[in-house]
């Protein structure tokens, strides 16, 4: 056993930096003594703990008890201890962390059958065997010990140094010959000042809550009258009113006057010091680990297996007791609440400032739905009220017309009826009339109030919860250096660097943080932003590929039933159904490879920070996924019919098989149709079914691996788990990229296509109510604890969603005046109608061809029609057959063209024009916003001087009562006041100070 290893390994205790260690005079490094008091110590008195195995109790076999920090084998167990399972086993001090890693002793496959006792102490710190702990096979070291070996070092030296930094640990017994050990971690008030104002936390001070005025009387009046309409969907949580807040300011340590600490126990919240043991987490070295910093690194080497903050405890409980994440359960994380707001407040409070962003703004997007919706659901109805006088329609149904179209394929594919596609054309003008372009221009308008609406409820959030005085410097000072970056620094500096410069690196870790900036070069990472490019490229071909692969799926299927009598009537619709169920199972996934593959381009890029891998990943991923998603739908409103050329010189695809036409109502309906399958089977399928089913997979297979290890385990301990039991069998948080990459996804959705698909709101939104329940579902039940990340907006999900919300205005315009037939209309009625109205514009679209001169070979083959056909029928724009330059462009093509394109020129102008007006309408940041915060600066330097008066005035009175004092000692005493005085509750600076108990 190495010298330095500073803890006893194997024997359950409590570990701290000075236990055992008094007045100074503590062990050396590398050797640790048990130190037995003369009479316990006052406050220890019942104080008792237990193997976390151990039912509570009188009927323990085994006993244990706080001395020193370190645990003895000779009390029983108190009821005491058993009460909470939140705290360490002396029922006073909080779990902060827990810190998880699977053991296995030496020779365990050779000792299945016996398990072995609690190790014994030695007085040198080392371990030593009970007789039965073992086997002849304990002995011999195989590979698999050694790796064990080498892990069990390890940790022991980063448990070393978490001491130094101040904290105390409390561990399990490794008494069984394999298992999961437990490693709890507490910070006292010491560390938790010290990081606290280093991390510029801010704190309330103790003046009372103040008031934020509202605007006006009228506001005020609408505020009052609204908030008494909203009571019944208000949560019933101790929500802070938004018109009391308290005044904080960042934590100091020589200012602890300034604040109101009560119980320091109870000073900082839960998600607080669980964000400050993470934080000493991130930034403590291992040494043995070749440096490695951080928790992060140990897990990604496999030394630990997970670290989490503790649940506050248990959400279904049927005690009366209650807890936040229990009230979180019952007032936000069912679907019986989904008619309530949100208690932003509360999901703040326990899962911290990024994650309350994320649920404020999938709630405010939500709401907003809430008016698009209706407007949808209007224009859908107006098209379905006006479908009866929609001239052009009426027109393609009568039969009397007897447009006699031109065959869609060769030789199978015979003349046919323009009356025969009556129910495609009135169904196109559901979603293909003059309100659409109205609720087009609404939208854009629409997206740009919502994201100038959520900057302001960023900024009024922020105000809240005290994030107005984060800087970047502050952010930066948070970030730590990647295992893989630090890993790659490594091998580069082994690489470049004689025998003294690798140990230089491996004494000086400082040092080598300070240059890393310096360390990997672009040339470094080259191979990788190559590997990138290549990649991406590849894979953006391959979606491109698969949506050709769809098309020639479409073409071949479509002449396939047109030589079969039977299926020739409804070649289009089995042709359109297939071919979009075909698109949505390849884009689910797709989806899932692009994920995964976008996750492994991005560590080889190898980012130094945290912050900078997910915004390089989340640009991957929405990139890939973003051209998986909207191809195929891209291609129907831009791309078909495009290019299918004219009978006699028709484009094929390759021998026989031609480009395939648009419906003779339009590619619009077929859009649609694509689009809210494409819509609707990713919401159904990925976003609910895969979130809810997924999760229960998982948890079932852990539930059978737990069966499979039913020997390892306590019948005793498995009936009564602790909490840090129970979420360890919780599945890790990752991140909220997949949360924001649907809403994102279905964001575009609701905006890209909406003049084709009005209803598309209404979905989003029947969507939206059931995930926001499912998210609050999962974070509360499923997950373990996410740690507490402190920032002020959603990141690079603001610009995204931005870039999304300027490009819908293009392609919105490209649709209505390229796909939908509303500017050949409007042409039509305007130039070309004798009575100003639509009467006529099917004839007028429909251009004439000679039959006689289809090429050889692509006639139709046994002709149904009773008469002989001369001329035939398609949709386009020219010259007929007996003109002087026949099967050209006409004039009105052109016409028509430049009207398409003055359209797309208007329409993005005005609506770019009036997004602009919006977003300089409303301010970014609220009225009353920043008036509170000019007022709150003013609140703060008056109650520093009414603190410092007081202060002074405290420091006064001894002097003045004492005989002789005079000026001289009152001076003496305003002079000594910022370091002299010893205000209740401070605390020194060293790391390493402790309570003792």
């Amino acid at each position: 056993m190495p010298e330095d290893i500073p803890l006893l390994p194997g024997s359950p205790r409590r570990l701290s930096p000075q236990a055992g260690a008094r007045g100074g005079q503590g062990p050396k490094h590398g050797q640790q003594y048990l130190k037995m008091p003369s009479p316990p110590a006052p406050g220890l008195q019942g104080s008792s703990s237990r193997d976390p195995g151990q039912p509570c109790g009188g009927e323990s076999t085994r006993s244990i008890s706080v001395i020193n920090n370190y645990l003895d084998a000779s009390e029983p167990v108190s009821s005491e201890a058993c009460l909470s399972r939140m705290h360490f086993h002396d029922n006073q001090r909080k779990v902060d962390y827990v810190l998880a890693y699977h053991y296995r002793k030496r020779g365990a496959h050779l000792a299945q059958g016996s398990l072995g006792h609690s190790l014994a102490v030695i007085s040198n710190g080392e371990t030593g065997k009970e007789p039965h702990a073992g086997g002849p096979g304990d002995i011999e070291l195989g590979p698999l010990d050694a790796l064990e070996e080498e892990r069990k070092e390890q940790r022991e030296e980063f448990e070393h140094n978490l001491m130094e930094a101040g904290l105390e640990l409390e561990k399990d017994s490794e008494n069984k010959s394999q298992g999961s050990i437990f490693v709890r971690i507490h910070a006292p008030w010491q560390v938790l000042a010290r990081e606290a104002e280093f991390l510029k936390i801010k704190v309330p001070t103790k003046k009372e809550m103040y008031e934020i005025k509202a605007g006006g009387s009228i506001a005020k009046k609408f505020s009052a009258v609204l908030q008494k309409l909203s009571s019944p969907l208000q949560p019933r949580v101790p929500e802070h009113s938004n018109k009391m807040k308290n005044l904080s300011y960042p934590f100091s340590r020589e200012k602890m006057y300034l604040y109101n600490i009560q119980e320091k126990d109870t000073f900082f919240d839960n998600a607080t010091r669980s964000r400050i043991v993470h934080e000493i987490l991130k930034r403590t070295a291992c040494s043995r680990a070749n440096n490695t910093m951080g928790i992060n690194s140990l897990i990604a080497n496999n030394i630990y297996e997970a670290a989490y903050p503790l649940h506050d405890g248990e959400y279904d409980s049927p005690e009366d007791d209650m807890n936040d994440r229990k009230l979180l359960y019952q007032e936000w994380a069912r679907y019986g609440v989904f008619y309530k707001f949100q208690p932003i407040d509360l999901i703040r409070k326990y899962f911290g400032e990024k994650i309350g962003l994320y649920f404020a703004w999938l709630g405010l997007y939500t709401s907003f739905l809430i008016p698009s919706s209706v407007i949808g659901v209007i224009v859908f109805l107006y098209g379905c009220a006006t479908i009866e006088e929609d001239i052009p329609s009426r027109e393609m149904c009568d039969q009397q017309n007897a447009f006699t179209m031109c065959p869609l394929c060769d030789k199978s594919c015979d003349y046919w009826n323009l009356s025969s596609a009556c129910g495609t054309a009135r169904a196109s003008h559901l979603f293909d009339n003059p309100a659409t372009v109205f609720f087009s221009i609404f939208m854009a308008l629409w997206a740009t109030m919502f994201l100038e609406n959520w900057k302001r409820l960023q900024m009024r959030l922020g105000y809240f919860w005290d994030l107005t005085g984060i800087e970047e410097e502050e952010e930066r000072a948070q970030e730590h250096s990647r295992p893989e970056y630090e890993t790659k620094v490594r091998e580069k500096m082994l690489k470049e660097s004689n025998k003294s410069a690798v140990q230089k690196l491996d004494t000086n870790t400082t040092e080598c943080d300070e240059d890393d900036e310096d360390k990997l070069t672009w040339k470094d990472r080259f191979p990788g932003y190559l590997m990138n490019f290549a990649s991406i490229l590849f894979m953006i071909a391959l979606t491109f590929s698969i949506v050709f692969g769809v098309i020639v799926y479409r073409i071949t299927t479509a002449a396939a039933l047109s030589l079969n009598k039977a299926t020739r009537s409804n070649v289009r619709v089995t042709v359109t159904a297939t071919a979009v169920i075909i698109n949505l199972v390849v884009i689910l996934i797709l989806d899932e490879i692009y994920g995964a593959v976008a996750k492994w381009l991005t560590k080889i890029e190898v980012p130094k920070t945290e912050q900078t891998f997910e915004e390089r990943l989340i640009l991957k991923a929405f990139l890939l996924k973003f051209v998986n998603a909207y191809s195929p739908i891209f291609y129907v409103a831009f791309f078909k019919g495009r290019f299918v050329g004219r009978p006699g010189s028709y484009v094929y695809v390759f021998d026989g098989y031609r480009m395939e036409e648009c419906a003779p109502g339009g590619c619009l309906m077929e859009l649609c149709i694509q689009l809210s399958i494409i819509m609707l089977g990713k919401q159904l399928i990925q976003n609910n079914i895969f979130e809810i089913g997924v999760p229960k997979l998982k948890k079932l297979f852990r539930k059978l691996k737990d069966e499979t290890e039913a020997g390892e385990t306590d019948s005793a301990h498995s009936k009564h788990p602790e909490q840090w039991d129970l979420d360890y069998s919780l599945e890790p948080y990752t991140g909220l990229t997949p949360e924001y990459m649907e809403m994102i996804i279905q964001f575009g959705f609701v905006t890209l296509f909406v003049a084709s698909f009005p209803l598309a709101p209404v979905f989003a939104l029947l969507n939206n109510v059931i995930e926001v329940r499912l998210d609050a579902k999962k974070f509360v039940t499923e997950l373990r604890r996410p740690d507490a990340v402190r920032t002020k907006d959603i990141g690079i999900w603001f610009d995204i969603l931005s870039g999304i919300g300027k490009f819908s205005v293009i392609s919105n315009a490209f649709v209505i005046a390229i796909t939908s037939d509303f500017i050949p209309r409007l042409v039509y009625q305007y130039s070309y109608s004798h009575n100003g109205t639509l009467h006529g514009f099917v004839n007028h679209t429909l251009s004439f061809f000679n039959v006689s001169q289809l090429k050889e070979g692509t006639q139709p083959e046994n002709s149904q029609f009773d008469q002989e056909v001369q001329f035939c029928r398609f949709k386009d724009y020219r010259e007929p057959p007996w003109a002087p330059n026949p099967y050209e462009f006409s004039k009105q093509y052109w016409f028509v063209l430049s009207a398409r394109l003055a359209f797309v020129i208007i329409f993005q102008n005005l609506v770019m024009f009036l997004s602009v007006l919006v977003d300089w309408m409303i301010p970014d940041i609220p009225t009353d916003i920043s008036d509170q915060i000019k007022k709150e600066k003013s609140l703060l330097v008056d109650f520093f001087l009414k603190e410092e008066h007081e202060k002074l005035k405290l420091m006064d009175e001894p002097a003045l009562r004492s005989p002789g004092g005079g000026d001289r000692s009152r001076s003496r005493a305003a002079s000594s006041a910022p370091s002299g005085q010893s205000q209740p509750g401070s605390v020194m600076s060293s790391g390493s100070q402790h309570t003792n108990v």
